[in-house]
Protein backbone atom coordinates (compact mmCIF):
# COMPACT_ATOMS: atom_id res chain seq x y z
CA UNK A 1 0.00 0.00 0.00
CA UNK A 2 1.58 3.17 -1.14
CA UNK A 3 1.50 6.00 1.65
CA UNK A 4 -0.74 8.83 1.36
CA UNK A 5 0.64 11.96 0.74
CA UNK A 6 -1.25 15.22 1.35
CA UNK A 7 -0.78 18.80 1.09
CA UNK A 8 -2.93 21.79 1.58
CA UNK A 9 -2.48 25.54 0.79
CA UNK A 10 -4.84 27.76 2.63
CA UNK A 11 -5.22 31.11 1.22
CA UNK A 12 -7.07 33.86 3.11
CA UNK A 13 -11.08 34.42 2.58
CA UNK A 14 -13.93 37.35 3.04
CA UNK A 15 -16.53 35.79 4.72
CA UNK A 16 -20.16 36.94 4.06
CA UNK A 17 -22.91 35.88 6.47
CA UNK A 18 -26.48 36.31 6.73
CA UNK A 19 -27.80 38.52 10.05
CA UNK A 20 -28.63 35.89 12.11
CA UNK A 21 -26.16 37.54 14.70
CA UNK A 22 -24.47 40.65 15.49
CA UNK A 23 -21.77 40.68 12.70
CA UNK A 24 -19.00 42.27 15.19
CA UNK A 25 -19.82 39.18 17.33
CA UNK A 26 -19.88 36.76 14.35
CA UNK A 27 -16.81 38.14 12.36
CA UNK A 28 -14.58 38.09 15.35
CA UNK A 29 -15.75 34.54 16.26
CA UNK A 30 -15.10 33.54 12.78
CA UNK A 31 -11.39 35.46 12.49
CA UNK A 32 -10.23 33.44 15.45
CA UNK A 33 -11.37 29.97 14.83
CA UNK A 34 -9.97 30.20 11.35
CA UNK A 35 -6.76 32.07 13.19
CA UNK A 36 -6.59 29.09 15.15
CA UNK A 37 -7.02 26.53 12.85
CA UNK A 38 -4.75 27.81 10.56
CA UNK A 39 -1.98 28.69 13.04
CA UNK A 40 -2.48 24.95 14.24
CA UNK A 41 -1.97 23.54 10.55
CA UNK A 42 1.25 25.57 9.86
CA UNK A 43 2.62 23.68 13.33
CA UNK A 44 1.82 20.78 11.54
CA UNK A 45 -0.04 20.08 14.40
CA UNK A 46 -2.69 18.48 12.36
CA UNK A 47 -4.70 16.92 15.35
CA UNK A 48 -5.42 20.35 16.37
CA UNK A 49 -6.22 22.07 13.17
CA UNK A 50 -8.34 19.39 12.00
CA UNK A 51 -11.81 20.15 14.43
CA UNK A 52 -10.82 23.83 14.25
CA UNK A 53 -11.50 23.92 10.44
CA UNK A 54 -14.45 21.62 11.23
CA UNK A 55 -15.83 24.09 13.86
CA UNK A 56 -15.50 27.12 11.33
CA UNK A 57 -17.01 24.76 8.62
CA UNK A 58 -20.15 24.33 10.84
CA UNK A 59 -20.37 28.07 11.93
CA UNK A 60 -19.85 29.66 8.59
CA UNK A 61 -22.83 26.81 7.54
CA UNK A 62 -25.27 28.01 10.85
CA UNK A 63 -25.15 31.49 9.33
CA UNK A 64 -26.05 31.09 5.92
CA UNK A 65 -22.56 30.15 4.31
CA UNK A 66 -22.04 26.23 3.17
CA UNK A 67 -18.25 26.37 2.48
CA UNK A 68 -17.37 23.12 1.95
CA UNK A 69 -13.78 24.47 1.58
CA UNK A 70 -13.42 23.97 5.19
CA UNK A 71 -14.56 20.48 5.66
CA UNK A 72 -12.73 19.47 2.59
CA UNK A 73 -9.33 21.10 5.14
CA UNK A 74 -10.67 19.65 8.02
CA UNK A 75 -10.20 16.20 6.01
CA UNK A 76 -7.27 16.89 4.73
CA UNK A 77 -5.85 17.48 8.48
CA UNK A 78 -7.66 14.43 10.04
CA UNK A 79 -5.57 11.95 7.22
CA UNK A 80 -2.16 13.81 7.93
CA UNK A 81 -2.92 13.48 12.07
CA UNK A 82 -3.82 9.72 10.91
CA UNK A 83 -7.30 9.90 12.21
CA UNK A 84 -8.85 6.98 9.55
CA UNK A 85 -11.80 7.40 11.43
CA UNK A 86 -12.98 10.88 11.52
CA UNK A 87 -10.72 11.80 8.08
CA UNK A 88 -12.92 8.82 6.36
CA UNK A 89 -16.14 10.05 7.84
CA UNK A 90 -15.42 14.14 6.32
CA UNK A 91 -14.92 12.85 2.88
CA UNK A 92 -17.33 10.06 2.38
CA UNK A 93 -19.63 13.08 2.61
CA UNK A 94 -17.92 15.24 0.71
CA UNK A 95 -17.81 13.06 -2.17
CA UNK A 96 -21.46 12.22 -1.46
CA UNK A 97 -22.24 15.90 -1.64
CA UNK A 98 -20.67 16.06 -5.12
CA UNK A 99 -18.12 18.50 -3.88
CA UNK A 100 -15.62 19.78 -6.40
CA UNK A 101 -13.75 22.72 -4.70
CA UNK A 102 -14.41 24.95 -8.14
CA UNK A 103 -13.99 28.50 -6.93
CA UNK A 104 -14.24 31.53 -9.31
CA UNK A 105 -11.00 33.65 -8.68
CA UNK A 106 -11.36 37.41 -9.79
CA UNK A 107 -8.18 39.56 -10.39
CA UNK A 108 -6.87 42.38 -11.78
CA UNK A 109 -3.92 44.04 -12.37
CA UNK A 110 -2.12 47.11 -10.37
CA UNK A 111 -0.31 50.11 -11.84
CA UNK A 112 2.74 48.17 -11.10
CA UNK A 113 1.70 45.25 -12.96
CA UNK A 114 1.09 43.00 -10.29
CA UNK A 115 -2.17 40.62 -9.98
CA UNK A 116 -4.40 41.21 -6.88
CA UNK A 117 -7.50 38.94 -6.28
CA UNK A 118 -11.14 40.37 -5.12
CA UNK A 119 -13.98 39.29 -3.79
CA UNK A 120 -16.89 39.20 -6.61
CA UNK A 121 -18.45 42.23 -5.40
CA UNK A 122 -14.93 44.67 -5.11
CA UNK A 123 -14.21 42.83 -8.52
CA UNK A 124 -17.31 43.99 -10.13
CA UNK A 125 -17.03 47.83 -8.77
CA UNK A 126 -13.80 48.25 -10.04
CA UNK A 127 -14.26 47.04 -13.28
CA UNK A 128 -18.24 48.85 -13.77
CA UNK A 129 -16.66 52.35 -12.40
CA UNK A 130 -14.05 52.30 -14.78
CA UNK A 131 -11.07 52.37 -12.20
CA UNK A 132 -7.86 53.94 -13.36
CA UNK A 133 -6.25 51.89 -10.61
CA UNK A 134 -6.92 48.69 -12.17
CA UNK A 135 -6.64 47.20 -15.22
CA UNK A 136 -6.73 43.46 -17.37
CA UNK A 137 -9.90 42.20 -14.96
CA UNK A 138 -9.99 38.34 -15.39
CA UNK A 139 -12.18 35.42 -13.53
CA UNK A 140 -10.80 31.66 -13.77
CA UNK A 141 -12.05 28.83 -12.24
CA UNK A 142 -9.91 26.97 -9.83
CA UNK A 143 -8.77 23.13 -10.69
CA UNK A 144 -11.86 20.44 -9.41
CA UNK A 145 -10.25 18.81 -6.45
CA UNK A 146 -13.27 15.76 -7.00
CA UNK A 147 -10.36 13.29 -8.30
CA UNK A 148 -8.19 14.10 -5.28
CA UNK A 149 -11.40 13.00 -3.57
CA UNK A 150 -11.88 9.76 -4.84
CA UNK A 151 -7.91 9.12 -4.48
CA UNK A 152 -7.67 10.29 -1.22
CA UNK A 153 -10.37 8.46 0.06
CA UNK A 154 -9.72 4.98 -1.44
CA UNK A 155 -6.06 5.40 0.09
CA UNK A 156 -7.78 5.91 3.45
CA UNK A 157 -10.57 2.98 3.47
CA UNK A 158 -7.73 0.77 2.23
CA UNK A 159 -5.60 1.73 4.95
CA UNK A 160 -8.51 1.11 7.23
CA UNK A 161 -8.50 -2.39 5.69
CA UNK A 162 -12.24 -1.53 4.30
CA UNK A 163 -11.27 -3.26 1.31
CA UNK A 164 -15.12 -3.20 -0.09
CA UNK A 165 -16.05 -0.30 0.38
CA UNK A 166 -13.03 1.10 -0.94
CA UNK A 167 -14.03 -0.85 -4.22
CA UNK A 168 -17.10 0.47 -3.98
CA UNK A 169 -15.82 4.43 -4.10
CA UNK A 170 -12.99 3.21 -6.62
CA UNK A 171 -15.45 1.87 -9.16
CA UNK A 172 -17.65 4.79 -8.28
CA UNK A 173 -14.82 7.31 -9.16
CA UNK A 174 -14.20 4.86 -12.46
CA UNK A 175 -17.52 5.76 -13.88
CA UNK A 176 -16.97 9.56 -13.72
CA UNK A 177 -13.08 9.29 -14.61
CA UNK A 178 -12.23 6.09 -16.18
CA UNK A 179 -8.80 6.96 -17.29
CA UNK A 180 -7.56 7.75 -13.51
CA UNK A 181 -4.54 5.96 -13.07
CA UNK A 182 -4.34 6.36 -9.26
CA UNK A 183 -7.92 4.95 -8.89
CA UNK A 184 -6.90 2.04 -11.60
CA UNK A 185 -4.31 0.70 -9.23
CA UNK A 186 -5.98 1.21 -5.96
CA UNK A 187 -8.46 -0.68 -7.56
CA UNK A 188 -5.91 -3.55 -8.42
CA UNK A 189 -4.95 -3.30 -4.68
CA UNK A 190 -8.50 -3.51 -3.53
CA UNK A 191 -9.30 -6.47 -5.58
CA UNK A 192 -6.39 -8.25 -4.15
CA UNK A 193 -7.12 -7.75 -0.80
CA UNK A 194 -10.49 -8.71 -0.76
CA UNK A 195 -9.52 -11.73 -1.96
CA UNK A 196 -10.74 -11.48 -5.82
CA UNK A 197 -7.93 -12.70 -7.68
CA UNK A 198 -9.09 -13.40 -10.53
CA UNK A 199 -10.51 -9.78 -11.09
CA UNK A 200 -7.58 -8.32 -9.90
CA UNK A 201 -5.78 -10.37 -12.73
CA UNK A 202 -8.14 -9.04 -15.69
CA UNK A 203 -7.20 -5.29 -14.28
CA UNK A 204 -3.21 -5.80 -13.91
CA UNK A 205 -3.53 -7.23 -17.79
CA UNK A 206 -5.70 -4.44 -18.58
CA UNK A 207 -2.88 -1.46 -17.00
CA UNK A 208 -0.16 -3.89 -19.03
CA UNK A 209 -2.46 -3.35 -22.74
CA UNK A 210 -2.05 0.48 -21.46
CA UNK A 211 1.26 0.94 -19.97
CA UNK A 212 3.50 -2.06 -20.86
CA UNK A 213 6.36 -0.86 -19.63
CA UNK A 214 5.13 -1.00 -15.50
CA UNK A 215 7.39 -3.18 -13.83
CA UNK A 216 5.11 -3.35 -10.47
CA UNK A 217 2.48 -4.67 -12.25
CA UNK A 218 4.37 -7.09 -14.29
CA UNK A 219 5.69 -8.59 -10.86
CA UNK A 220 2.22 -8.40 -9.15
CA UNK A 221 0.86 -10.67 -12.41
CA UNK A 222 3.62 -12.83 -11.76
CA UNK A 223 2.93 -13.69 -8.37
CA UNK A 224 -0.56 -14.62 -9.11
CA UNK A 225 0.86 -16.26 -11.80
CA UNK A 226 3.00 -18.49 -10.08
CA UNK A 227 0.56 -19.66 -7.26
CA UNK A 228 -1.21 -21.76 -10.47
CA UNK A 229 0.98 -24.82 -11.38
CA UNK A 230 -0.63 -24.26 -15.11
CA UNK A 231 0.46 -21.00 -15.58
CA UNK A 232 3.85 -21.15 -13.89
CA UNK A 233 5.51 -20.72 -17.23
CA UNK A 234 3.42 -17.29 -17.78
CA UNK A 235 4.32 -16.45 -14.04
CA UNK A 236 8.32 -16.91 -15.40
CA UNK A 237 7.81 -14.60 -18.36
CA UNK A 238 5.96 -12.12 -16.08
CA UNK A 239 9.23 -11.82 -13.80
CA UNK A 240 11.14 -11.52 -16.67
CA UNK A 241 9.29 -8.86 -18.20
CA UNK A 242 9.67 -7.26 -15.02
CA UNK A 243 12.92 -7.63 -14.79
CA UNK A 244 13.87 -6.32 -18.10
CA UNK A 245 12.10 -2.49 -17.07
CA UNK A 246 13.90 -2.71 -13.37
CA UNK A 247 16.94 -4.96 -13.35
CA UNK A 248 17.26 -4.48 -9.89
CA UNK A 249 13.67 -5.10 -8.52
CA UNK A 250 14.75 -7.51 -5.73
CA UNK A 251 11.30 -9.49 -5.22
CA UNK A 252 10.93 -10.35 -8.89
CA UNK A 253 14.10 -11.76 -8.30
CA UNK A 254 13.36 -13.52 -5.72
CA UNK A 255 9.86 -14.71 -6.91
CA UNK A 256 11.59 -15.98 -10.53
CA UNK A 257 13.94 -18.12 -8.65
CA UNK A 258 11.17 -19.97 -6.46
CA UNK A 259 9.36 -19.67 -9.37
CA UNK A 260 11.39 -21.99 -11.33
CA UNK A 261 12.65 -24.27 -8.41
CA UNK A 262 8.80 -24.67 -7.41
CA UNK A 263 7.35 -26.15 -4.34
CA UNK A 264 10.49 -27.93 -3.10
CA UNK A 265 9.59 -28.82 0.50
CA UNK A 266 6.69 -30.63 -1.27
CA UNK A 267 9.30 -32.15 -3.66
CA UNK A 268 11.79 -33.50 -0.69
CA UNK A 269 8.38 -34.80 1.13
CA UNK A 270 7.40 -36.75 -1.70
CA UNK A 271 10.87 -37.72 -2.52
CA UNK A 272 11.31 -39.23 1.31
CA UNK A 273 7.94 -40.41 1.16
CA UNK A 274 8.86 -43.14 -1.77
CA UNK A 275 12.70 -43.80 -0.75
CA UNK A 276 12.54 -46.95 0.50
CA UNK A 277 9.50 -48.80 -1.22
CA UNK A 278 10.25 -47.25 -4.57
CA UNK A 279 14.14 -45.95 -4.80
CA UNK A 280 13.88 -46.05 -8.50
CA UNK A 281 10.98 -43.37 -8.63
CA UNK A 282 12.68 -41.40 -5.97
CA UNK A 283 16.14 -40.97 -7.97
CA UNK A 284 13.70 -39.97 -10.87
CA UNK A 285 12.33 -36.78 -8.73
CA UNK A 286 15.76 -36.22 -7.66
CA UNK A 287 16.95 -36.08 -10.54
CA UNK A 288 14.17 -33.92 -11.47
CA UNK A 289 14.91 -31.69 -8.60
CA UNK A 290 18.39 -31.18 -9.63
CA UNK A 291 16.92 -30.09 -13.22
CA UNK A 292 14.89 -27.60 -11.45
CA UNK A 293 17.47 -26.06 -8.93
CA UNK A 294 20.00 -25.88 -12.16
CA UNK A 295 17.45 -23.97 -14.11
CA UNK A 296 17.12 -21.76 -11.59
CA UNK A 297 20.75 -20.97 -11.47
CA UNK A 298 21.44 -18.51 -14.01
CA UNK A 299 18.58 -16.53 -12.44
CA UNK A 300 20.16 -16.57 -9.32
CA UNK A 301 23.78 -15.66 -10.53
CA UNK A 302 21.47 -12.82 -12.33
CA UNK A 303 20.20 -11.63 -8.99
CA UNK A 304 23.63 -11.78 -7.30
CA UNK A 305 25.22 -9.81 -10.31
CA UNK A 306 22.50 -7.38 -10.09
CA UNK A 307 22.75 -6.62 -6.37
CA UNK A 308 26.39 -8.52 -4.92
CA UNK A 309 25.62 -6.93 -1.57
CA UNK A 310 21.92 -8.12 -1.16
CA UNK A 311 22.08 -10.74 1.87
CA UNK A 312 19.10 -11.79 0.11
CA UNK A 313 20.37 -12.22 -2.90
CA UNK A 314 23.62 -14.34 -1.34
CA UNK A 315 21.90 -16.35 0.45
CA UNK A 316 19.80 -17.43 -2.03
CA UNK A 317 22.57 -18.06 -4.74
CA UNK A 318 24.23 -20.07 -1.82
CA UNK A 319 21.30 -22.37 -0.95
CA UNK A 320 21.29 -23.24 -4.89
CA UNK A 321 25.10 -24.30 -5.01
CA UNK A 322 24.36 -26.21 -1.90
CA UNK A 323 21.76 -28.82 -3.67
CA UNK A 324 23.68 -28.41 -6.76
CA UNK A 325 26.71 -29.47 -4.22
CA UNK A 326 29.29 -27.21 -5.06
CA UNK A 327 31.14 -26.97 -2.49
CA UNK A 328 33.78 -24.18 -3.30
CA UNK A 329 30.98 -21.44 -4.30
CA UNK A 330 28.98 -22.27 -1.28
CA UNK A 331 32.01 -21.74 0.96
CA UNK A 332 32.83 -18.56 -0.92
CA UNK A 333 28.71 -17.44 -0.21
CA UNK A 334 28.66 -18.16 2.98
CA UNK A 335 31.89 -15.91 3.23
CA UNK A 336 30.28 -13.29 1.69
CA UNK A 337 27.22 -13.82 3.71
CA UNK A 338 29.06 -13.44 7.04
CA UNK A 339 30.81 -10.29 6.10
CA UNK A 340 27.55 -8.98 4.93
CA UNK A 341 26.04 -9.58 8.68
CA UNK A 342 28.71 -8.49 10.39
CA UNK A 343 28.55 -5.02 8.48
CA UNK A 344 24.60 -4.64 9.14
CA UNK A 345 23.70 -1.96 11.59
CA UNK A 346 22.09 -3.54 14.48
CA UNK A 347 18.23 -3.57 14.90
Amino acid sequence: MKKLILGLAIVASTFVFAQKQDPKDLNAQVEATNKAAMDAYNAKNYAVAAPKFLELYNLLKTNGQDDKTYMYYSGLSYALANNLDESIKIYTDLVNSGYTGVQTQYTAKDKTGKVEAFNKDVWETLKKTGSKDYTDFKTEQTKSVEPDLYETLSTLLLNAKKNDEALAIIEKGLAKYPNNAKLKEYQGTALYASGKTDQFMTNLKDQLAKNPTDAVNWYNLGVLQSKNPATLNDAIASFTKALEINPKMSNAHQNLVYAVIGDDAKAVEEINGIRKSNPDKATELIEARKERFNKALPYAEKWYQAEPNNIDAVTVLKDVYGMLRNQAKVAELKAKEAALQAAAPAK
